[in-house]
């Protein structure tokens, strides 16, 4: 499955060197959507060296890029 699958199927902003918050434990935590497996977002948080699975709309928060200044 690809990114354009879970952009349409969870209807989420997912891509590859997008900012999450992972929000499943005591505090949010920051990572880098790095690619997919199956239906699943591979996410490096920071800090860590490999990136995990996490499913696209369980705890997971999507950071939007700043407007860009017209």
């Amino acid at each position: 499955m690809s990114m354009e699958y879970i952009r349409r199927t969870y209807g989420v902003p997912a891509k590859v060197g997008g900012r999450v918050n992972w929000r499943g434990g005591r505090h949010p935590v920051a990572g880098t959507i790095t690619g997919s497996t199956g239906a699943y977002l591979m996410i490096r948080l920071d800090g860590q060296h490999h990136a995990m699975p996490y499913h696209p709309d369980w705890f997971i928060e999507y950071i939007e890029a700043e407007p860009a200044n017209v």
